[in-house]
């Protein structure tokens, strides 16, 4: 096991905390950092049981983050409320959202088999499938709504980026500037894209991927099924070019999604999202470089973002 000063370390408290959700007998015999979120530390800790089997956790904590305690709290109530519903999701073990026995605020649950892919290759059979797991999760009925959304930007906050087709930013922020269209609420992730959902992706094998976990449910909202899309559609042209952005929507209504039924409603809610974006295009693209994707350094997805902006005016505007 990694010693406490390491990368993977757990500090002590929390090592003690997690040892009270432990069967008798079972102790964390391994801990190894999971790379790519952006606001919390994620470790997978390997349980040594009683018959010298093991067994995997998962171990999320923030750091000094300001919202910390209203995420794990949203998150521990999601994964209650996902138990049983057929949507892939770990399982709550115990939350310490105020940090009253952990260094940190922090969150335990099982772990989920799959991995998150972010290649180019295969997707094609993966959009497909992130759209019906979408659909799945905005059908759910929750005897208790989450709060409502919060929006990620304003239209004076947006950064449009060096060399951008200005003409297309100015309109697209105009279009932000209105007020949000009325929308029939549904359950929202919040934050569903590539890197939230993990696949098995049989090496040998004419079965093809499958979905295996959706996690990250901090942000766990109530509002249009056009946010999730619009959020996942950007993801994906920042990923994989600007195409995908527009394909995923189409995909979404193919396995029985609803979205907005005027272009103008639809247009609001994706180039909210995309220009949201404009903010953060370094911090969002740091993961996919550790993961692999070295070529998506900030400028190119810069230009990704400026290129599907550019391409939702004219797909929709």
């Amino acid at each position: 096991m990694t010693d406490h000063y390491g990368a993977a370390a757990v500090r002590p408290l929390t090592l003690a905390w997690v040892s009270r959700y432990l069967e008798a007998g079972e102790r964390v015999v391994g801990i190894e950092a999971l790379h790519g979120g952006i606001t919390a530390e994620m470790r997978r800790l390997t349980v040594g049981t009683r018959d010298g089997d093991t067994r995997d956790l998962v171990l999320r904590t923030f750091v000094d983050v300001e919202h910390a305690e209203d995420w794990l709290n949203r998150e521990a109530g999601a994964l209650t409320l996902l138990t049983g519903t057929g949507v892939p999701t770990p399982g709550l073990v115990s939350a310490d959202p105020t940090a009253a026995q952990c260094e940190y605020p922090s969150l335990l649950m099982t772990h989920l088999a799959g991995r998150t892919v972010l290649d180019d290759e295969g997707l094609e059979t993966r959009v497909p499938l992130l759209a019906r797991q979408l659909a799945a999760i905005h059908a759910l009925r929750p005897a208790e709504r989450p709060r409502k959304y919060v929006a990620l930007t304003t239209a004076d906050a947006v950064v449009t980026p060096k060399g951008a087709d200005t003409a297309a930013w100015a309109a697209a922020i105009d279009v932000i500037r209105k007020p949000a269209p009325s929308y029939q609420g549904r359950f929202l992730h919040r934050d569903f894209h590539p890197g939230n959902v993990l696949f098995d992706v049989p090496a040998q094998s004419l079965a093809g991927p499958r979905i295996t976990g959706v996690v990250d449910w901090a942000a766990t909202s109530w509002g249009p099924a056009d946010l999730d899309v619009a959020h996942c559609s950007t993801n994906l042209a920042l990923l994989h070019g600007p195409m995908w952005g527009l394909r995923f929507a189409e995909a979404y209504e193919e396995a029985g999604g609803v979205l907005a039924a005027a272009a103008s409603e639809r247009l609001y809610w994706r180039v909210r999202d995309g220009l949201a974006f404009s903010e953060e295009v370094q911090l969002v693209s740091q993961p996919w470089r550790e993961a692999g994707r070295t070529e998506l350094t900030t400028r190119a997805v810069e230009k990704r973002l400026d290129a599907y902006v550019t391409a939702l005016m004219d797909a929709l505007g």
